[in-house]
């Protein structure tokens, strides 16, 4: 099955691409499918992850190399529509590891979950196993909360390697995940790489995740504030006034933004 890659559209420099949750999953195994060698990956991009890029040009690099960057955030979907691209819908992370996940189970296509705190990774491969019956899962790890040092990265490509895995998910938010995809996925020899961020705390149950309602109405960011005002306020109160600003620049024509 050939499945055709959506274009981008520039969000403050970052290519997001025009796409929809069963487009997302289709595209994602069929990468998984692939014989080339080639490793492909998938960073689920927000309000915060195009902030980043706007601060580090490497990251924003990296946004716009990927295989898939997939407007994670109602504010992307809504730019994307306004600029003419009527199929788009968000594609959120926790919805597209469920989607991928539904659909391989029973399958040869083996799934590896890297990230989280203590134990979630383990916690969520075993709900995910629980509600897709036949889900191969190749493993789990929890890497180091800070860097990686040669001998931890030396054990770590050993061990994902041994596992085979056709899918490595990562939950180690933006944006270490993205670096690390930049530095271990030519490494690894998995098929697809994706970040994922929040959705192993919620696909796992250790955080609660916000009804749909609020989701897709936009206000999400507050529901996660209110959760967790300490870790994510300095995040949303910072990135969120600057990103309508930069945004309504754009839209003006007051600021241009070139994709790299």
């Amino acid at each position: 099955m050939r499945v055709e890659i959506p274009p981008r559209f520039n969000v403050l420099g970052v290519g997001v691409h025009a796409l929809h949750l069963t487009h997302a999953r289709d595209l994602v195994l069929t990468a998984a499918r692939a014989t080339d060698g080639v490793p492909r990956t998938v960073c689920c991009c927000d309000v915060n992850s195009v902030s980043c890029a706007r601060r580090d040009a490497a990251h924003r690099r990296f946004l716009n190399r990927s295989f898939l960057t997939t407007p994670d955030g109602m504010p992307l979907v809504w730019l994307g529509r306004r600029a003419g691209h009527r199929t788009i819908d968000r594609v959120y992370g926790p919805d597209l590891l469920e989607a991928v996940g539904a659909a391989t189970a029973g399958t040869a296509l083996a799934h590896f979950f890297c990230g989280g705190g203590h134990g979630t990774a383990e916690r969520l491969a075993a709900r995910l196993s629980a509600r897709f019956p036949g889900l191969r899962i190749a493993g789990t790890i929890t890497p180091p909360f800070g860097p990686i040092d040669e001998s931890r990265a030396r054990e770590l490509v050993a061990h994902i390697r041994t596992a085979r895995p056709h899918f490595v998910w990562l939950g180690l938010s933006t944006p270490k995940q993205e670096a690390f995809m930049a530095r271990f996925a030519p490494l690894l020899g998995v098929p697809v790489l994706l970040g994922v961020g929040a959705a192993f705390d919620f696909l796992s149950g250790r955080v609660r995740q916000a009804p749909r309602w609020v989701q897709r109405s936009g206000t999400e960011w507050l529901w996660r504030l209110a959760s967790e005002p300490q870790r994510l306020g300095p995040r949303y109160l910072r990135n969120n006034p600057l990103f309508v600003l930069r945004a309504g620049a754009q839209l003006s024509g007051l600021r241009h933004y070139t994709l790299d």
